[in-house]
């Protein structure tokens, strides 16, 4: 009896831990203190189409800016920005909340720019034209995590960091 109740046990341990590891793999992206309207990907796998037309008709209707965030559900360093979203939401969750909507777009790191497009409308942009169109001249390449800041009428506030460690500065 003994050595199948250790048995038993060492299943279920495993069973609890793989939960747990789901569980955290699920509640990937952007702290839920935040109020994050989650945007996933049209045309999967082959294209990763991020449509923001309604989230600019809501910022125009309730008089917000976008914070819009894409993470990648296998990225150690949205991960890292998440968490520390995570740790200091007490003090910006009510920052956010007064002027921002925030939008989290949910990706992978398997999804590079030339697969990545944004819709606004009618109109469709892989990621490098998507960039010109709102201003960005910054020639980079797509990094995750990746933030913009977008009036009403998708024109941005202002340059933001991206990638490895810039969100630590």
């Amino acid at each position: 009896p003994f050595p199948q109740r250790a048995e038993m046990l060492r299943r279920a341990l495993l069973c609890a831990a793989l939960l747990i590891a789901a569980t955290h793999a699920a509640a990937a992206g952007f702290p839920p203190a935040y109020k994050p309207s989650v945007i996933q990907p049209a045309g999967v796998p082959e294209r990763y189409e991020f449509d923001l037309t309604a989230a600019l008709q809501r910022a125009r209707a309730e008089n917000k800016r976008l914070y819009v965030y894409l993470g990648a559900n296998d990225c150690p360093f949205c991960r890292k920005y998440e968490a520390f979203l995570e740790a200091n939401s007490a003090a910006l969750a009510p920052h956010f909340a007064k002027d921002y909507l925030v939008y989290d777009l949910r990706s992978t790191l398997k999804a590079q720019g030339d697969r990545l497009h944004f819709r606004i409308g009618n109109q469709s942009w892989p990621y490098k034209d998507f960039m010109a169109t709102l201003g960005d001249e910054r020639a980079r390449q797509l990094v995750y995590p990746s933030v913009w800041l977008l009036s009403p009428e998708a024109k941005p506030l202002m340059q933001m960091p991206a990638g490895t460690g810039t969100f630590e500065t």
